[in-house]
């Protein structure tokens, strides 16, 4: 569809550009320098004339990327912007922290690099906010009819923004200070700065949604109220109980979920308040156990607190750097992943099984490991296979446990109002997102277990749209 179709051919992907190394460690500010609006037009202008653009499959939103793609290369960017705004709530957090599954789907990555979608998203985003074009999503008529949505994260967030529009009065119960969930308090400043929540939350005010912080369901306020006083409860908390090592020496002091270090930062930077002990890696040597993205936003963090020095290890083996035959397109390839936290300082180590963590007066003072293999038995499942004479110790002050996450919480509204759980203790649902409690919806991550920023935001749509339905049919039923 773009308009010089040999694009293509001509023309080298280019990504957004990094600020200096020294330099950005000194601060939380964003690491991306963007590029001009003329260079991407240019990067708009790779996207291929496709018989099947498979990037909207890859997309959990369906975006249209051809589509605004075009626009943006033929100058009409407030266009792309709608084009993009019919499938995407929110493309300022997407264009920033989705791992781009479309782009694993591109076309033109088969053979070459693939099209630089999400930065394209980032620019047609920040181009419409620069010039006016985001406007609340005000609806012309009020149905009369109340939503709670419990938890504020990016799957409560799109909730509330879509039936909102729809013209129920939305209220949005969080817990913590101030919008954003994980993307707020789990994800650091150079990534995705908290003045662009900000931003939108401040539009979707505007709209009408209500934000009530600092009210924890279940200890604050019941479910059951919640449940009385409106016409339907959407439950999007997000999975926050993380995974632990439950190895000797757990107990030393030093060590410390991600989760909790990341968000103290996150709070400390904006003023928050911070509850504990404070976690610092100044001066310390710094050990993040697990390989993924949250993994490296310990290690950002803790080179911009001042680690003397930085280790990461994962247990599973060093992906490839390219695709294989067990990764064929158009499907998203785990391959090897440096980001601009490891090229901040870090030593990184594969197939790494952490065996105790060891110390003296309660606190961490190391720990011992060992080097793995992973081999398939007969019928085709891995196995964990420690080497032989490969102990070794290391020296660390402060070890972060980068894991992953279970599940939802579930000592809370949940157990007290004894709703159903799956066998991985995720919220069970039927097929319209609905609990066995009448009234009450789940989405995001409390549905599904941990995932992506944009299958959240997917997720809280969807549950949205249910939850329209529901309310209309309860409305047809009365008046009937």
């Amino acid at each position: 569809m773009a308009s010089k179709l040999t694009g293509f051919m001509e023309i080298d992907r280019k990504n957004y550009n990094h600020r200096d190394i020294e330099e950005r460690k000194k601060d939380f500010d964003s690491v991306y320098v963007p590029l001009t609006k003329e260079e991407m037009v240019e990067q708009a202008n790779r996207c291929m004339d496709c018989g099947t653009s498979f990037c909207n499959w890859g997309c959990p939103l369906g975006n249209l990327i051809p589509d605004w793609n075009d626009l943006v290369y033929n100058g009409e960017w407030e266009k792309a912007y709608q084009k993009l705004s019919l499938t995407a709530n929110f493309p300022e957090f997407t264009g920033r922290v989705c791992p781009a599954l479309c782009e694993a789907a591109c076309v033109l990555g088969v053979n070459r690099e693939a099209v630089s979608v999400r930065e394209i998203e980032q620019s047609i985003a920040e181009m419409a906010f620069e010039n006016g074009w985001v406007k609340p999503r005000t609806p012309r008529v009020r149905t009369g009819r109340k939503v709670a949505v419990i938890g504020a994260g990016p799957s409560g967030l799109a909730a509330a923004d879509d039936l909102n529009a729809l013209g129920h009065a939305v209220t949005v119960f969080e817990r913590e200070e101030n919008a954003g969930g994980l993307m707020r308090y789990g994800i650091p400043n150079y990534k995705l700065g908290k003045e662009i929540i900000e931003r939108r939350i401040a539009l979707m005010k505007e709209a009408g949604v209500k934000f009530t912080y600092g009210i924890e369901i279940g200890r604050d306020r019941s479910l059951e109220d919640l449940i009385s006083k409106f016409d339907a409860v959407i439950m999007a908390c997000g999975t926050w109980v993380p995974r632990d090592i439950n190895i000797p020496g757990r107990e030393l002091d030093g060590i410390h979920f991600a989760v909790d270090y990341l968000s103290q930062q996150s709070k400390k930077l904006f003023g928050e308040k911070v509850t504990g002990k404070e976690i610092t890696a100044k001066g310390k040597n710094v050990l993040v156990i697990g390989g993924g993205d949250t993994g490296a936003d310990c290690v950002g963090t803790a080179n911009r607190q001042g680690a003397k020095k930085v280790f990461q290890y994962e247990i599973l083996p060093k992906p490839p750097e390219k695709r294989d035959d067990s990764m064929p397109w158009p499907l998203f390839p785990k391959l090897l992943k440096t980001t601009t936290a490891h090229e901040e300082g870090c030593e990184r180590e594969w197939e790494i099984s952490t065996k105790e963590f060891v110390g003296s007066n309660g606190k961490i003072e190391g720990i011992k490991g060992v080097r793995v293999k992973w081999t398939k038995d007969a019928e085709g499942r891995f196995v964990l296979n420690e080497l032989k004479s490969t102990e070794f110790e290391e020296q660390v002050d402060l070890v972060l446990i980068a894991a992953g996450f279970l599940h939802t919480e579930h000592d809370t509204f949940v157990k007290e109002m004894n709703i159903e759980l799956g066998e991985r203790g995720d919220i069970l649902t039927d097929e319209d997102n609905k609990t066995n409690v009448d009234k009450v919806f789940a989405a995001g991550d409390m549905r599904t277990g941990q995932s992506l920023v944009v299958k959240a935001i997917l997720e809280g749509k969807t549950t949205a749209e249910k939850v329209d339905k529901y309310l209309n049919e309860n409305m047809m039923k009365k008046s009937g």
